[in-house]
């Protein structure tokens, strides 16, 4: 490229950042991959995204009967297939049959169709060799083989196994690209929302999962980068690559309800539409990757504005007329770059960071890419058991083993410190003591080792009454006081005060939700990526007594280091990719 020339890309994001309207530039790609045989089709047919762009809505309108069970839920296995290419050759042969087949006589269902692969494929690799395609896209993985959900292996009738190999294999991460049936709306999650995403899942198809986030106060204004997510965003996915321990799974599904304006026929033209999009080449980076130069960044709040927030709460917290005990206030960092950031390399790149930590990635059509690496659980459930964490107060790691021994004493015997942890822990146990008949908090106060970071840490268990309970934990958990403060509404009251951006789906649940299994993280250590965003990086810190303005600031520098490291390059590295076809 000629010195001095911006490229189309580049122009639209300094417009955008600078809130100057852009030109309106053709940014489709002159052609697009087509399925596992590489055949190219052009995109000035737009048949294709149309159909996959529309998906249905399960949350129906106001007058919808949301508890009405739908006709048919159901999963089929087919026979293992050596390698990606043929599980997508197998895939689309059952969907083909689908479609040559009379309609089913119920007026509503989800069909899921599986086929394992008999060797271990990263999900987010498959993600990433999806790269010429506008469909929404999702991904979420465990935070470590003994918090992930177990599932029980199939063989190739459907059934389960029983022929003395009964194993149950964990589940690493899951990869979904387009929506089956997505939920979405303005108004806060409610239980009614909950109820018609529940519809679509069932204890006996463990793998139908509806993945998503809500924002952290949905009581406030939407700012226009979040305007696609709106106040929740949950998708089922249309294609689906699951990884486990030593195997991979491809599936597709397709969801229909009449009284959603969705056929039967119409979900399998749509499925198929998102299939002829779907690569089998899966694409594996090697060594470093490019990076995006900075070419601006800007705080909100900044540093002057920073100090007055923290000692206007601090004197809240100590007035005699003020119930507040904990306050927690974030920034935004906005990242303005050269090129278009790719949120799935960046993910990528988290995931050496990633022991211990939930990655996340929700992207809805037209939207830019909210991703994570968080350490924090909300909760997970499966059937009556619930169980979630206490995670708060910050310390950095040591350089050397002694300094980081030195460093946990100094977080555990903190006063301060264990002010801030108590807060949070209690909190959680009083509202598990509301909602279970059971609760037990063990370990009580231990210390929670990360890669960068180490926190005060506690579990906790309890046992609901019925299934339907788990609406009132996650609207009861959320939003604890490691993100919010104490009391509650006084500290969001405050936030929404002082904060001068929207925080969005930062700081507020994301996961899963399943038929006897759901999962949610906390969407911390988080950021808002491209689609002309450049970067949005948010972290936040509890202000409690004794609180230090500088000393917060700096744990919100450490906090988001993870993300910043990713840009320290001046001039970007060239790419090494190794195409494999598997």
């Amino acid at each position: 490229m000629a010195a001095g020339v911006i490229t189309r890309h580049q122009y639209y994001c300094i417009t955008h950042f600078m809130n100057i309207e852009p030109m309106k530039f053709s940014l489709s790609s002159p052609n697009a991959v087509a399925r596992q045989y590489s055949v190219h089709f052009p995109n000035n047919n737009h048949k294709f995204q149309e159909l996959n762009l529309s998906s249905m809505n399960g949350c129906g309108g106001d007058d919808y009967p949301i508890r009405t069970p739908l006709g048919v839920i159901e999963t089929r296995t087919l026979p293992a297939a050596p390698t990606p290419l043929l599980a997508a050759d197998s895939l689309n042969s059952a969907i083909y049959r689908l479609k040559s087949s009379d309609s089913p006589a119920e007026d509503s269902g989800i069909i899921r169709i599986e086929v394992p692969i008999q060797e271990q494929v990263e999900a987010l690799d498959w993600l990433r060799s999806q790269s010429d395609t506008l469909l929404p896209r999702c991904y979420f993985s465990g935070r470590d083989s003994g918090d992930t959900a177990l599932i029980q292996n199939r063989n190739g009738d459907g059934h389960a196994s029983s022929n003395g190999h009964d194993s149950q294999q964990n589940l690493l991460s899951v990869a979904g690209l387009g929506s089956a049936v997505s939920f979405r709306h303005l108004h806060p999650f409610s239980l009614d929302d909950w109820h018609s995403i529940k519809r679509f899942l069932s204890n006996k198809c463990p793998l139908i999962r509806a993945y998503g986030a809500m924002r952290f106060d949905p009581r406030s204004d939407i700012a226009p980068e979040w305007k696609g997510f709106g106040s929740f965003y949950f998708m089922v996915p249309q294609v689906e690559f699951d990884e486990f321990k030593g195997s991979s799974m491809l599936a597709a599904t397709i969801a229909w309800d009449k009284r959603l304006s969705r056929t039967y026929e119409q979900a399998i033209a749509s499925l198929e539409a998102t299939m002829w999009q779907v690569s089998s080449v899966v694409r594996r980076l090697n060594g470093n990757t490019a990076r995006a130069a900075v070419l601006h960044q800007t705080h909100v709040p900044n540093k002057v504005s920073w100090d007055s927030a923290v000692n206007r709460a601090l004197d809240l917290i100590s007035s005699k007329n003020s119930t507040l005990v904990k306050v927690v206030l974030a920034r935004s960092s906005r990242l303005l770059t050269m090129v278009e950031i790719d949120p799935l390399q960046w993910l990528a790149s988290l995931q050496i960071e990633g022991d211990n930590a939930y990655q996340f990635c929700l992207q809805p059509p037209e939207s830019p890419a909210f991703i994570g690496n968080t350490p924090e659980r909300l909760f997970y459930r499966n059937r009556l058991n619930v169980y979630s964490e206490a995670l708060a107060a910050t310390r950095a790691r040591g350089r050397t083993e002694s300094l980081d021994l030195q460093i946990g004493n100094d977080l555990l015997s903190s006063a301060k410190d264990h002010h801030e942890f108590a807060v949070v822990r209690e909190n959680i146990r009083r509202k598990f003591e509301t909602v279970c008949s059971s609760t037990v908090v063990e370990p009580s106060k231990v210390l929670r080792k990360l890669p960068r970071v180490q926190h005060l840490y506690a579990k906790l268990t309890g046992t609901l009454e019925k299934e339907d309970d788990e609406f009132k934990i996650l609207s009861s958990l959320h939003p604890t006081p490691a993100v919010c403060g104490l009391p509650t509404e006084e500290a969001r009251i405050l936030i929404s005060e002082i904060e001068k951006f929207d925080r969005g789906m930062y700081a507020g649940p994301v996961g899963w939700f399943g038929g006897a299994e759901s999962e949610f993280a906390v969407g911390i250590r988080s950021a808002l990526v491209g689609k002309g965003v450049g970067a949005l990086l948010y972290a936040g810190t509890g202000i409690v007594e004794g609180s230090n303005s500088d000393l917060e600031w700096q744990e919100l520098e450490l906090k988001t280091s993870q993300f910043k490291k990713l840009m320290k390059n001046e001039a970007p590295l060239s790419a090494m990719m190794e195409k494999i076809e598997l």
